[in-house]
C-alpha cells in the first residue's frame, strides 16, 4: 500500500510538472501571445514576459512585430507606352495588431508577397517608361499607399516600398541612348546659338562706341598690331580704313561714268 500511494503521488507530481511545462510561455519584447481558449480568441494579446495559459483549455501562438523585409521577385510588365519591362521591388512592414493577423489570414507573410506582386504589376503598369526611371519616388509612393489600404485590415503596417532595378530590352537601351544623345546634341546647339546671339549683341555696343569716338578705332589697330607682334613673325600688317576704299570705288566709278 505505501508503495501504491508513492506511486500515485508521483504520477501526480508528473502531471502537474506537464501541465506547467505546457502552460507557461516566455514571450519576448518584440513578440506578442495570442490566445485561444476552446477555439475563441481572447481580445488581448499578451504581452512580453513570463505567461500563464490554462492547457489545454487554452493555446497560445506567437506573433513577431519586428520589421519584416519582402523580396518582390521580377514581375514582367507593360507600361502604359506599351514597353515590356522586368522590374523588382522591396518591401518592408510589421505586425501591428497580432489578433487581426493571427484571425483574418490563414499566412499573413505569404499573402503580403502575392498582393505585392499583383500591386506591383498593376501600378506600374499605369506609368510610362520615363516616368518609372525619372520618377521613383512617386511609383514608389502609390505603391505604399495601395499596400497598406489592402493589408490594414489584417493587421499589418506596410512602411515602405522600393522598386530596385528595372530591367528593359536591349533596343530600348539603345535608343534610350540614341535619344540621350540626341538631346545633348540639342542643348549643345542652343548653348552655342545663345553664345553666338550675345556675342553679336556685345559686337554691335561696340561699334556704337567706336562710331561716337572716331580716335577709337585708331587705337584698337595699334593694340592689333601690337598682339600681332608678340608672336615674333614675319607678316607685316597694314590697316586701311573701309572708308578710304568706298572713296575709291566711288571715284572709279564716277571716272566710269
Amino acid at each position: 500500500m505505501p508503495d501504491i500511494g508513492l506511486l500515485g503521488f508521483a504520477v501526480f507530481v508528473g502531471i502537474i510538472l506537464i501541465w506547467i511545462w505546457n502552460s507557461l510561455y516566455i514571450i519576448k519584447e518584440w513578440e506578442r501571445g495570442v490566445v485561444l481558449r476552446l477555439g475563441r480568441l481572447l481580445p488581448e494579446a499578451k504581452g512580453a514576459g513570463v505567461r500563464l495559459v490554462f492547457w489545454p483549455v487554452e493555446t497560445l501562438y506567437r506573433i513577431n512585430l519586428r520589421l519584416e523585409t519582402l523580396d518582390v521577385p521580377p514581375q514582367d510588365i507593360i507600361t502604359r507606352d506599351n514597353v515590356s519591362v522586368k522590374v523588382n521591388a522591396v518591401c518592408y512592414f510589421r505586425v501591428v495588431d497580432a489578433n487581426l493577423a493571427m484571425s483574418q489570414v490563414q499566412n499573413y507573410q505569404y499573402a503580403t508577397s502575392q498582393l505585392a506582386q499583383t500591386t506591383l504589376r498593376s501600378i506600374v503598369g499605369q506609368f510610362e517608361l520615363d516616368e518609372i526611371l525619372s520618377q521613383r519616388d512617386k511609383v514608389n509612393a502609390k505603391l505604399q499607399i495601395i499596400l497598406d489600404q489592402d493589408t490594414e485590415p489584417w493587421g499589418i503596417k506596410v512602411s515602405k516600398v522600393e522598386v530596385k532595378q528595372v530591367d528593359i530590352p536591349e533596343q530600348m537601351q539603345r535608343a534610350i541612348a540614341k535619344q540621350a544623345e540626341a538631346e545633348r546634341e540639342r542643348r549643345a546647339k542652343v548653348i552655342h546659338a545663345q553664345g553666338e546671339f550675345e556675342a553679336s549683341q556685345k559686337l554691335a555696343d561696340a561699334a556704337k562706341v567706336l562710331e561716337t569716338q572716331s580716335s577709337a578705332i585708331q587705337l584698337r589697330y595699334l593694340q592689333t598690331l601690337t598682339e600681332i607682334g608678340v608672336e615674333k613673325n614675319t607678316t607685316i600688317v597694314f590697316p586701311l580704313p573701309i572708308d578710304i576704299i568706298n572713296s575709291w570705288v566711288q571715284a572709279l566709278g564716277g571716272q566710269k561714268k
